[in-house]
C-alpha cells in the first residue's frame, strides 16, 4: 500500500495559491479542526471569540468571508442543530424527533425524524470545541477538513482533479435543509470529499451567494485534487470552460482533445 504524505508535510498556502490560480476563486478558502478540549482551541494564535449567539453557517463564514479565525463551544451557537452537526451536542430522541421542524420544513412528524435520522453528523463526546480558519492562515497546523467554495463549473474540475488517478464514483446526498450535514458534517464523520448545495439557512445567515456550492475535504484529499486538475490543465482541460458554440461544428473541438488518441 502506498503510504500517504501526513497532513503536516503539506504546503496549505501553496495548495491555496494554486487553487485560486486554477479555479479563480472568489471565497477564501477555509479549514475546520475539532478540539477535545477548549483549552487548546483557545491557545491557537489570534483566535476569536463570538460575542453573541450564532449559526455554524456564520462562524465558518467569518473565516471564509471575513478571513477571521474564530472557535467556538457549544454555548456558541442558537440551538441543537448546529451542535450536534459538529457532536458538541447529543443526537438523542428530542434531537431525532425534529419537533420544531413539523409545519416549518416538513408537513409531518415523520418527515421531520426522517431528515434528521438521514443528517450526517459526528458523534457525540467525543469533542468540545471547534474552530475554522482561512487555510492561508496556517494556524489549525493542519486542519480536519479544508472548504471550498465554488460555482458549479468551478466544482466540476476540482471533481475531476480528484477522480484524473484512484477513479471513484462519488455519490452524495441532499438532506434539503441542515446541508451542513451534507457537507461539513460528512467530512468530519467519514474523512471522505463531501459535496453539498448550501441550504437556506447557509445562504440567509452564512451569507453564501446563490452561484456556490461547498467541497469539505481533507487536506490530503485537497492536494490530490490540485495536482490533478494541473495535469488536467495541461491536457487543455481547464477552467474557465470556453463555450465552443451550440452550432459549430464539434470535430475541430473534440479534435484538440482526443485527436491524438
Amino acid at each position: 500500500m502506498q503510504q500517504q504524505t501526513p497532513p503536516e508535510a503539506f504546503d496549505l498556502a501553496g495548495m491555496v495559491a494554486d487553487l485560486n490560480s486554477l479555479l479563480r476563486l472568489k471565497t477564501t478558502v477555509v479549514g475546520i479542526k475539532m478540539f477535545t478540549r477548549v483549552e487548546d482551541m483557545m491557545a491557537i494564535p489570534k483566535i476569536r471569540r463570538p460575542s453573541a449567539v450564532h449559526t455554524t453557517d456564520q462562524i465558518v463564514s467569518m473565516a471564509s468571508r471575513l478571513g477571521w479565525t474564530v472557535g467556538i463551544t457549544g454555548d456558541d451557537l442558537v440551538g441543537a442543530q448546529c451542535r450536534a452537526v459538529i457532536g458538541l451536542a447529543p443526537q438523542d430522541e428530542k434531537w431525532l424527533a425534529g419537533e420544531n421542524y413539523v409545519g416549518v420544513w416538513h408537513g409531518t412528524a415523520e418527515d421531520a425524524r426522517k431528515r434528521q435520522e438521514a443528517l450526517d453528523v459526528v458523534p457525540f463526546g467525543q469533542y468540545q470545541a471547534m474552530a475554522v480558519s482561512p487555510l492561508t492562515s496556517g494556524r489549525l497546523n493542519p486542519p480536519d477538513i479544508c472548504l471550498v467554495y465554488a460555482t458549479p463549473g468551478q466544482m466540476i474540475i476540482l471533481i475531476n482533479g480528484l477522480q484524473y488517478t484512484g477513479y471513484k464514483k462519488f455519490e452524495w446526498g441532499v438532506v434539503g435543509e441542515t446541508a451542513c450535514a451534507d457537507s461539513w458534517g460528512r467530512a468530519l464523520k467519514t474523512g471522505e470529499p463531501s459535496l453539498a448545495l448550501p441550504c437556506f439557512a447557509e445562504r440567509r445567515y452564512g451569507g453564501v451567494p446563490d452561484e456556490e456550492m461547498l467541497m469539505a475535504l481533507k487536506p490530503e484529499h485537497l492536494a490530490k485534487a490540485v495536482a490533478g486538475m494541473k495535469q488536467l490543465a495541461k491536457n487543455g482541460l481547464r477552467y474557465p470552460i470556453a463555450p465552443y458554440g451550440i452550432q459549430a461544428d464539434v470535430r475541430a473541438g473534440m479534435g484538440v482533445s482526443y485527436g491524438k488518441k
